[in-house]
C-alpha cells in the first residue's frame, strides 16, 4: 500500500513537541517567498513567526540565494579541523566588527543549543585551567536555552517543557526572575534572590547565563534593563564570567542589534544563532573574551575540547556574511521600528479583552498572554483559514514577523489574532 505524503508524514515523521499517537496537524508548505508561505493547495499565508525568529528578511531573498549559489559552486562543506576557508574568515571578521571589542574569539557551531553547550564547556575548562572545580551555573527562572542536555539544565526546571528530565539533568542555581518590566519602574527587590545565591555559592559557580532583556519560550517576558546592569556588576565583583544568550534576540529583533545594548553592558561570552543566516541554513556562534580563550588554551589539555563535524560550514558562513551585508544597510532599524509602532497602535488594545491577561511589545515582538491555555490545533486551523501562520504555545500568542513585512500584511496578522480572541472554543 502506498501512503499519501500527508498520511506518511502523520504516521512516520516526528515534528517538534508533537505526539506520534495524536500529532498536531501539519500543513504542507511547498514554497516560500517574501513573507508568504505557499501551501500544497495553492493558498498563501503570511508568516508571523519568521520560521522561529530566523527568516528576518523573508524567504528567497535574492542576495542570500546568490551567496548560496556562489559558494556551492566552490564547495558545500569541508572539515574545519586543520583546514580553514575564506567564507569562515570573512564571517568571523564581520562578527568581530559587529560585537563589542572585548569579544574577540569565535567558535562556530551548527545550532543555538550547541552554542550554549559550547559556552558552558568553555567555562568549565576555564576554571579547571585556573585550578578550580566549578561545575554549576547561575541563571534566572522562566528562562529557556535549548533542547540539548546542558542547555536544558539551565532552562527553568519547573515551568519549562524539560521538567520531565529533571532527575537526569545536572543541578544548577536558579534566582527568581525579575518582575520589573522593560517599560515599567525598576524594583531593587528584583535582585535579592540573585544576590543571595551569588554570595553564598560563588565558589561553585562557573558562570552566570541569561537571555538579555527578553525571556523567550519561558514565557515571552521583557524585563528591565537595570537588572542586566546590576547582575553584570555582581558578576564582575565576584569574578564570575557572564554569558548572554542572544540566539533569539540577536540581529535586530528587539530594536537594538543585540538586546544587551538596551542595558549598555557587555558579556564575557556571547551566543548567537537563528537569524545569523537570515533563516536559510543552520549556524551558530559562541564568542568569548580573549582572556577566557587564552586561559583555556594554556590549560593542561592545551585546547578547547569541542569540534562539531559541520563546524564552520562554508555554505552557512557564506550566507551569514551576506545576511550581515544586508543588515549593515541599517534598513532593519526602520523596519523594526515600524513593526513596533503598528503593534503598539493595533495589538496593544487587546489589553482590555476579557480573554487577555497582558500584551507585551518590544521592537519586532508582539505577545498576547491569554487567561487560559490555547487549543493549538483548533486555533491554527482558524489562522490558516484566514491566511496567516502563527504558532502559539501554552497560553501565549506571539508575533515575530519578518522585518520586511508591510503595514497591510501586519494588519492582517493583527486583525486575525484579535478575531481569535472572541472565540472561547480556542481556549482550554
Amino acid at each position: 500500500m502506498i501512503l499519501s505524503n500527508k498520511k506518511f508524514d502523520y504516521e512516520h515523521i516526528w515534528h517538534p513537541y508533537s505526539s506520534m499517537i495524536n500529532p498536531i496537524p501539519c500543513y504542507t508548505v511547498v514554497s516560500a517567498k517574501g513573507v508568504y508561505l505557499k501551501l500544497h493547495n495553492g493558498k498563501k499565508v503570511i508568516d508571523g513567526m519568521s520560521s522561529w525568529w530566523s527568516a528576518i528578511h523573508g524567504y528567497n531573498h535574492p542576495i542570500l540565494n546568490k551567496a548560496l549559489r556562489k559558494q556551492i559552486k566552490k564547495m558545500s562543506h569541508v572539515m574545519f579541523g586543520g583546514i580553514t576557508h575564506p567564507s569562515a574568515i570573512a564571517l568571523c571578521k564581520d562578527l568581530i566588527f559587529l560585537t563589542p571589542k572585548k569579544l574577540d574569539c569565535i567558535f562556530l557551531s551548527d545550532s543555538g543549543s550547541i552554542a550554549i553547550e559550547v559556552a558552558m564547556k568553555m567555562l568549565i575548562q576555564y576554571w579547571q585551567a585556573l585550578g578550580e572545580k566549578r561545575n554549576s551555573f547561575l541563571t534566572i527562572r522562566h528562562g529557556y536555552h535549548g533542547d540539548t542536555f546542558a542547555a536544558m539544565s539551565i532552562s527553568d526546571p519547573e515551568n519549562s517543557m524539560h521538567k520531565m528530565y529533571n532527575t537526569f539533568l545536572p543541578k544548577n542555581f536558579f534566582a527568581q526572575s525579575p518582575v520589573s518590566s522593560f517599560h515599567g519602574k525598576w524594583n531593587e527587590n528584583d535582585l535579592a534572590s540573585f544576590i543571595e545565591i551569588i554570595e553564598k555559592k560563588q565558589t561553585q559557580i562557573a558562570g552566570v547565563i541569561v537571555e538579555p532583556i527578553v525571556q523567550g519560550v519561558g514565557g515571552m517576558r521583557f524585563y528591565h534593563p537595570t537588572y542586566l546592569k546590576k547582575i553584570k556588576i555582581l558578576c564582575d565583583l565576584h569574578s564570575i564570567p557572564l554569558i548572554f544568550d542572544e540566539i533569539a534576540t540577536g540581529f535586530g529583533r528587539t530594536g537594538k542589534f543585540f538586546a544587551f545594548e538596551h542595558a549598555d553592558v557587555v558579556p564575557d561570552i556571547l551566543c548567537l544563532g537563528k537569524a545569523i543566516t537570515g533563516g536559510t541554513i543552520t549556524l551558530a556562534a559562541t564568542i568569548s573574551s580573549r582572556n577566557i580563550a587564552n586561559t583555556i588554551s594554556s590549560s593542561k589539555a592545551g585546547c578547547f575540547m569541542h569540534g562539531p563535524t559541520y563546524m564552520g560550514n562554508p555554505l552557512a558562513c557564506a550566507v551569514a556574511q551576506a545576511n550581515i551585508k544586508i543588515l549593515k544597510t541599517n534598513n532593519w532599524k526602520i523596519q523594526v521600528a515600524n513593526i513596533e509602532q503598528q503593534l503598539l497602535k493595533n495589538l496593544l488594545p487587546l489589553l482590555n479583552h476579557p480573554n487577555v491577561i497582558d500584551v507585551r511589545i518590544l521592537g519586532g515582538i508582539g505577545v498576547v498572554e491569554c487567561i487560559r491555555s490555547i487549543n493549538i490545533s483548533l486555533i491554527q486551523k482558524f489562522f490558516i483559514k484566514n491566511k496567516i501562520w502563527i504558532r502559539p504555545f501554552k497560553n501565549l500568542i506571539y508575533l515575530v514577523p519578518p522585518y520586511i513585512i508591510n503595514s497591510k500584511e501586519l494588519t492582517q496578522l493583527i486583525d486575525v489574532v484579535k478575531e481569535s480572541m472572541h472565540n472561547n472554543a480556542f481556549f482550554i
